[in-house]
């Protein structure tokens, strides 16, 4: 049997009558081709340090240039992506007053993580120290503290320390 991607007489007419599927396009071929090279420019550009690409900058071609552009706006979309997600950062002190704004109005999409805690409860103290570590590492997430009793009215201390998790104000 011939190959069916062959250019051909037979092979136009089988194509015109439906047997054969239709021809891809080389274009296509070439494009993923280009994709592919860039993609493997990029990635040996990924691995050097900034010594090593100041030495072979002379070197750079055209193409290597334009793989270096595409990579560096990528990396600068996800930078700016990530940076409007990274709105807090730290641990908040809120009040009774405050709740209500800073917990149910936070907002959609954020997650809230809310410590009630005394002062001298050797437990709090070490959960407070861990979610300021917590806060830094994951700064889309709203982390608040407030001292039991300002925050809820006659809590009981054997309850502390008590954490709430909120989503979306549930």
């Amino acid at each position: 049997m011939q190959d069916p991607n062959a250019d051909t007489e037979w092979n136009d007419i089988l194509r015109k009558k439906g047997i054969l599927p239709p021809k891809e396009a080389p274009a296509e071929e070439e494009e993923e081709e280009q994709l592919h090279q860039t993609q493997s420019v990029v990635k040996t550009y990924e691995s050097m340090t900034l010594d090593e690409l100041e030495e072979n900058e002379d070197e750079f071609s055209e193409e290597d240039e334009l793989a270096i552009e595409m990579y560096r706006q990528k990396r600068l979309a996800e930078w700016k992506a990530h940076q409007m997600k990274s709105v807090f950062g730290e641990v908040d002190e809120i009040s009774g007053q405050d709740y209500v704004k800073e917990v149910n109005k936070a907002g959609a999409g954020i997650w809230v993580v809310l410590h009630l805690y005394k002062q001298g409860i050797p437990l709090c103290s070490l959960i407070n120290q861990h979610l300021s570590q917590l806060a830094r590492k994951f700064p889309q997430t709203k982390f608040l503290k407030s001292i039991s009793n300002t925050c809820i009215p006659n809590y009981p201390d054997r309850n502390l320390p008590t954490l709430f998790v909120y989503h979306e104000a549930r």
